[in-house]
């Protein structure tokens, strides 16, 4: 078995066990990203060896289905050798646009439950959680959250390690793919941790790993029990150093955000596909709603609106408008947003997911100050900063829209339910 695959291969999925104190770090890693999202639209394909890359002579594999890492196929190989290995495999060529929108939305499910995102690559995140425990409950709570809702708005999977440091919460992450969950207790990183191949240290390449094994080093149980002095003589006192720490599970890195939001949105995924566009303009006001009260927290206010419509078979559009000035302000963004969905013709037609975005975003007090659609000077504004000061005193949704209101008590009264969340 090669290095690669000792330390990708799928391993065992238990539950979360019972103690994740002080497990703050989530690494959020996506399952075969590209080639999940290929499936969306190919879904005959699945449980068949798929691969997207390049499949011309100079063509190499961007991503690889299980089914096909089972024959040795894994990313960056040279697709040529990839053919000969699994010569029955389905080959896509790569569509990155599609891929950008997926992880846009699945980073979004991060934003929503901490500010705290680190984004590693299209597919993976650090997320620290550790501002919403009292919001959302305990970390593995949360992780399952996460693999939730990337399950439900995206048709997706992903796989989530929760630990005390980001070191071994990537580890973990790797060790329960696919689609799993493992949390590393603070008090188990070293039961964890010792039994691994130095291979899976951070900064041993190939040339390290050759180095630690002619000195007789092939676990990080091992590496662990040598003193610093003779890994820096052996291994020079940076990486020696570096090693060291990492064998204890020692990683003082914390999760470093992303540069500010270009966009902010909301959307949701209904439990059951509606047709019913008094329904989905409803919904469109609700996030709306969101959106708007997120812009203003932020400071933030945007000129172009768009929505997502996500058909029951996964088919997407985007509909967007720029408007003549940026706003914040949620009516503005609902008309806008009512007015897309309208126009995009698919008011009989099934929706599995609508979503909300405000983009080209800036700072609010450096726009022109903006009417909402013939407003007057005090009006729409107003009311929706006294929203935001009520919701900030007593609560998100202590005051709502009318239309809310009202299906909120047609549910808690047994009214009919219309397939939302």
């Amino acid at each position: 078995m090669s290095r690669k695959q000792q330390l990708h291969r799928p391993g065992p999925q238990p539950g979360p066990p019972a103690d994740d104190t002080g497990c703050p770090i989530l690494h959020v890693d996506m399952d075969a990203f590209f080639v999940s999202v290929e499936l969306l639209d190919r879904p005959e394909l699945r449980g068949r060896p798929v691969i997207v890359g390049g499949a011309g002579p100079r063509g190499v594999v961007s991503a690889a289905s299980y089914e096909a890492r089972r024959f040795g196929v894994h990313s960056a190989m040279p697709m040529t050798r990839a053919r000969r290995l699994c010569p029955q495999a389905v080959i896509l060529p790569p569509d990155h646009a599609k891929y950008s929108r997926v992880s846009a939305a699945v980073f979004e499910i991060f934003h929503s439950i901490t500010p705290l995102v680190e984004g590693l690559s299209l597919d993976e995140a650090f997320l620290d959680v550790g501002g919403a425990l009292r919001r959302l409950g305990r970390p593995a709570v949360i992780a399952q959250h996460v693999r939730d809702e990337v399950s439900a708005q995206q048709g997706i999977t992903c796989s989530v390690g929760v630990a005390s440091t980001k070191f071994v919460a990537k580890l973990a992450s790797t060790h329960c793919k696919p689609d799993g969950l493992l949390v590393i207790p603070a008090a188990g990183v070293h039961e964890f941790l010792h039994p691994l191949p130095v291979a899976a240290l951070w900064g041993v390449g190939e040339r390290t790993e050759e180095s630690l094994l002619r000195l007789g080093l092939r676990t990080v149980g091992q590496l662990a029990q040598v003193p610093l002095a003779t890994l820096q003589r052996e291994l020079g006192n940076a990486l020696g150093s570096h090693l060291h720490e990492l064998s204890w599970g020692r990683d003082p890195r914390e999760v470093v955000p992303e540069n500010p939001d270009k966009s902010i949105g909301a959307e949701e995924t209904f439990d059951t596909d509606i047709d019913d566009p008094e329904i989905i303009n409803r919904e469109l006001l609700r996030l709306a709603e969101k959106v708007g009260s997120r812009l203003r927290a932020s400071g933030n206010s945007g000129r172009t609106v768009s929505v997502k419509l996500r058909m029951a078979d996964f088919k997407t559009i985007t509909r967007s408008r720029t408007l003549r000035e940026p706003t914040d302000l949620a009516r503005v963004i609902y008309i806008t947003a009512r007015e897309l969905y309208e126009a995009a013709g698919l008011e009989r037609v099934r929706l599995r997911l609508v979503g909300v975005r405000v983009e080209n975003l800036g700072p609010a007090d450096q726009a022109p100050r903006q009417l909402a659609l013939d407003e007057p000077e005090t009006g729409w504004r107003e009311a929706e900063r006294a929203v935001d000061q009520a919701a900030h005193r007593f609560g998100s949704g202590t005051v709502r829209p009318a239309a809310l209101v009202r299906r909120a008590q047609q549910e808690d009264t047994g009214g009919a339910g219309d397939g939302k969340r």
